[in-house]
């Protein structure tokens, strides 16, 4: 395995690609990166106190991350197979230390979501450029898929460890540490990169597509502003018509142009796959239901029960140490046979969370919030390892960069609109004056939203799996390479090690 591994990536005879080293230093990557979100949500109370923060202040802190990343992770992935994979991977690394070292020193709250956004530059380099590094080191598709496995349990190590040390650092030394932790990691795997992963390059990879990107950034940009400033605003007030009417239009034109571009940002025909719609889908309500579960959760536990941050950390345990046995079971699972079971057992769980605390309002239970968090993080433990593995499974290497990102952009889209949207739902529903009092009713809403994301997880698994869904994906993967030009012979066009 290794020795073809390194012939097929383009390294040297005398050099062993170990997988297992490429992998583990990828997912480094990903840790850092998952990481900041979960240790900063447990940290948003004390931020809302330090730096007198509203409810839309708190939404910001998270949304200005995950927006950029979602804006860029597409543009990074095309030209991550166009100038060098480990070239791109190496920058973010840099970045994202950086961006992190800026955010522990920020002076106030608009400072701290600037630094945010840095820091997010940084890491629309690494999750989806990582992601195609390990496709192309992963041919074989049992190993592929067990290797993604891996990758989905670092998403579960991150959501047990961020909690917790989170909660640590902010009751001990303050919320300015938990940006310290990304410091060490981050130069640890910055060295582990230059010397041991193998560069790597598409055949052919697209040319940029400045326009479409600026019109991706405008559509989500827009949405993602209006959704959050239209309590403050209204709804009715030109603010949030002028934005939705940007959101409108951006899109109209985004899906215009790029049908009709050559080398388009985003390839309209990738969503003729019944499977990669699907995954897309399905990414987008997964992580909103995530990003809004844990904002909610954050909140109700140390505002509303006046927990301290590491015990609020530690009640959300259950949850992250289901994630984070359940995701290389699906990996596994997913080995055998097939997306389809995961995705079932991952709708049905966020589902039935959503029921739970929306219906029977069980967060007021010791036992029904046990129950609860242990319920979603089972369901989350599912759902990622699918996600990621029909996204790039039949597309062709050459678009390997650009399916992982635009499944990566899946991700961070949901988490953003699932912070926004819960995020609002929750602020027209609450008073400042009767804040703990008013929390269980106004995130009624919010949680029978979540209900509906598992939803639509669980029918689009049932629906996107099966042979019919199969069949459209080998139909567009035959099309795309058909399609595709030449490459031509030059081996300087291909993997190379660097």
């Amino acid at each position: 395995m290794r020795e073809s591994t390194s012939k097929q990536l383009g390294a040297p005879a005398n050099t062993q690609v170990n997988p297992r080293l490429v992998l583990a230093i990828c997912c480094m990557s990903l840790l850092i990166v998952s990481l900041d979100t979960t240790i900063l949500n447990v940290a948003l109370p004390t931020l809302q106190r330090d730096l007198h923060a509203s409810l839309s202040d708190l939404q910001w802190t998270i949304d200005a991350y995950t927006l950029v990343l979602a804006s860029l992770l597409m543009l990074a992935g095309s030209t991550a197979d166009r100038i060098g994979r480990r070239r791109v991977f190496v920058a973010g690394l840099a970045l994202f230390t950086v961006g992190s070292l800026l955010c522990s020193l920020a002076p106030g709250l608009g400072w701290l979501v600037a630094f945010r956004m840095i820091q997010a530059v940084g890491g629309s380099m690494l999750n989806p450029v990582a992601m195609s590094i390990i496709t192309n080191t992963f041919t074989d598709p049992r190993e592929r898929a067990r290797a993604i496995g891996v990758w989905g349990a670092v998403v579960g190590i991150s959501m047990a460890a961020g909690p917790l040390v989170g909660g640590l650092l902010v009751d001990t030394v303050g919320w300015r540490s938990i940006f310290w932790i990304n410091i060490p990691v981050g130069i640890a795997a910055l060295l582990l990169t230059l010397r041991f992963v193998p560069e790597s390059r598409a055949p052919r990879a697209r040319r940029p597509d400045p326009v479409g990107q600026l019109l991706v950034i405008a559509l989500l940009g827009s949405l993602t502003y209006g959704i959050i400033e239209a309590p403050n605003a209204g709804v009715t007030s030109p603010l949030i018509l002028g934005c939705a009417a940007v959101a409108v239009i951006a899109l109209v034109t985004l899906v215009r142009y790029e049908s009709r571009h050559p080398e388009p940002l985003i390839d309209p025909r990738f969503f003729r796959s019944a499977p990669f719609t699907g995954a897309t889908v399905i990414a987008v309500c997964a992580f909103a239901a995530l990003g809004g579960f844990l904002f909610l959760s954050t909140l109700y536990l140390q505002e509303v029960r006046e927990l301290s941050a590491l015990r609020a950390g530690l009640w959300m345990l259950p949850m992250a140490a289901m994630a984070f046995l359940c995701s290389p079971l699906s990996g596994r699972l997913l080995g055998v046979k097939g997306p389809r079971p995961s995705l079932v057992i991952a709708g049905v769980a966020i589902a039935a969370t959503g029921v739970l605390f929306a219906a029977f309002a069980v967060e007021t239970s010791d036992l029904g919030l046990l129950l609860g968090y242990t319920l979603f993080g089972l369901g989350f433990g599912f759902v990622n390892a699918p996600i990621t593995n029909t996204a790039v499974s039949g597309m062709p290497d050459a678009q390997a960069g650009v399916a992982a990102a635009i499944a990566s952009t899946s991700r961070q889209t949901g988490t953003t609109l699932g912070v926004a949207v819960i995020g609002s739902v929750l602020a027209s529903g609450v008073t400042a004056a009767a804040y703990r009092t008013e929390f269980v009713d106004a995130a009624r809403p919010a949680w029978w939203i979540i209900a509906g994301c598992g939803t639509v997880v669980l029918v689009l698994g049932l629906l996107t799996t099966g042979r019919w869904a199969e069949r459209t994906a080998r139909h567009t993967a035959r099309r795309l390479t058909d399609s595709a030009p030449d490459p031509g012979p030059s081996p300087r066009d291909r993997n190379t090690h660097g």
